[in-house]
């Protein structure tokens, strides 16, 4: 049985954790995923370039940049694939992890200010930095701030409250 192995440097710029699960372009559903044929338009017409197709089905890299919810995917793509229209934001919101710079004493508000609904707010600490603070009902889960972070600890997540397919 082979066993992954990671390094000291890796785990401690987040790269060790294993690959989240595939988050859908906005307006698609689980169920809408099955009618995609993998024809790529959606990848093409991405302004942001997030897009890609794994296995054949579209999949966000928001390592990339962030999704400004423009519907350029859901109209290029020829089949049922969108089912909700005007999607504002997505099922998860960011998720800040231990690595982030200012939750080890290092002044760094980076995924704040790019942050386009300001849902990243910095709460003082007595010591040190200001610590990051995720305002669930403010983030729309665009990712903005998840390309931007130096160190690659914020990521997305599931939300924490019922009715969060909005």
């Amino acid at each position: 049985m082979a066993v992954a192995t990671t390094s000291r440097r890796d785990l401690l710029f987040g790269r060790g954790a294993s690959r989240p699960e595939r988050i859908c372009p906005p307006g698609v559903t689980p169920e809408s995923l099955a009618a995609c044929t993998g024809c790529g338009r959606c990848v093409d017409a991405c302004p942001t370039h997030i897009i890609s197709l794994a296995g054949n089905r579209p999949s966000l890299d928001f390592s990339i940049g962030e999704c400004t919810f423009c519907g350029e995917c859901r109209r290029a793509c020829p089949e049922p694939v969108f089912q909700l229209a005007e999607v504002t934001r997505f099922a998860h919101v960011a998720a800040i992890a231990d690595p982030c710079l200012a939750k080890n004493n290092v002044a760094c508000q980076s995924c704040r200010d790019s942050c386009p609904k300001q849902a990243i707010r910095f709460q003082p600490r007595i010591g040190g930095p200001f610590l990051p603070v995720v305002d669930e009902d403010a983030c729309s889960g665009c990712g903005a701030c998840v390309s931007i972070c130096p160190v690659g600890a914020v990521h997305v997540s599931a939300r924490h409250q019922e009715g969060a397919n909005a």
